[in-house]
């Protein structure tokens, strides 16, 4: 497997994801018991949290210490430290962008701040003495995926997804899925760290890499597919007509079946390697070994040559 990583640092970083759509963030300490945003909507304007003396409290979160405030993209939540009677904690107040302010009654709070999928916890105190000041730090990067042919041919981005775990297996030996379906050159936010990341080029060809996101940089990682688009037919004659309402089975060299479908037609993305088809129509059973060599478009065609023992009648009756 052939991979590149580049990094770009902080403010080029912050610049992108300011312009990017951020993604759904749902990530929250499970110590903390937080509860998921989709349980509340964010109010229009904040609310005190009592008709008492109230403070101005504004808050603001960066990725690392030394880099600036985020300045949108952010998801505010604020919590009461103590668990209410189902055994959640209380949603106090939420704002959505960059810096926010809050009026709160002086006392203890939880305060989550999520970017993306990088995320952040900390207990404040509001005294009320005035206005007061609280920043996040994130320890957090973004991670931007790709994945090319031999010879850096692009792949169609539709047949081109991605998806980010955990790097270590949890309790049940499976590594925790964090994002499903990342498109091409999507950046995805993500706290300081190792990820295992899946490429899937069409539904058989896959890739696996570990990748580190720094803190405050863009990581842009390019995987190599060592695979190929693979069409498969039966026909009468060199370049003749596919013929309908064949069943086609592809095989690995260890027997391994890797594809069942039906029509005139079999088309599918193969890593490179050796493979058996199978072809069945009406009761004739066709057999060929092909090669699938990466980066290379391939038409495999079935002829009457390759009916398989013991069937000795051709196909062009």
């Amino acid at each position: 497997m052939w991979l590149a990583v580049r990094r770009i640092i902080l403010i080029s970083f912050l610049a992108g994801l300011a312009a990017s759509p951020a993604l759904a963030q749902d990530d929250i300490a499970d110590s903390l018991k937080l509860p998921g945003l989709s349980e509340y909507a964010a109010p229009e304007t904040q609310t005190p949290v009592a008709l008492a003396k109230t403070a101005e409290v504004v808050l603001s979160a960066q990725l690392t210490e030394e880099s600036p405030e985020i300045p949108r993209g952010l998801i505010w939540r604020v919590f009461s430290p103590e668990p209410g009677p189902d055994g959640k904690l209380p949603l106090v107040a939420t704002a959505n962008g960059g810096t926010s302010a809050f009026a709160l009654a002086p006392g203890s709070y939880l305060v989550h701040a999520a970017y993306g999928r990088a995320g952040a916890t900390k207990r404040i105190t509001v005294v009320g003495s005035g206005a007061e000041r609280e920043s996040l730090v994130l320890d957090a990067g973004g991670l931007k995926l790709d994945a090319v042919l031999p010879g850096d041919i692009r792949i169609p981005e539709e047949e081109l997804r991605f998806s980010i775990y955990e790097a270590e297996p949890d309790a049940t030996g499976e590594r925790p899925l964090i994002v499903p379906n990342v498109r091409p050159n999507a950046v995805v936010r993500l706290n300081a760290g190792t990820y295992h990341v899946v490429s899937n080029y069409g539904p058989i060809a896959v890739i696996r890499s570990d990748i580190r996101v720094e803190a405050g940089e863009l990581t842009e990682a390019t995987v190599e597919h060592r695979a190929a688009e693979v069409t498969l037919k039966l026909v009468r004659e060199p370049g003749g007509e596919a013929i309908a309402d064949t069943a086609w089975s592809i095989l690995t060299e260890t027997g391994e079946i890797v594809m069942d479908t039906v029509g005139a037609y079999a088309s599918t993305v193969l890593p490179e390697g050796d493979y058996t088809i199978v072809a069945k129509n009406r009761d004739r059973i066709y057999q060929r070994d092909f090669t699938v060599t990466p980066g290379q478009k391939q038409d495999v065609e079935l002829l009457p040559d390759d009916l398989a023992p013991p069937n000795a009648e051709e196909l062009s009756e």
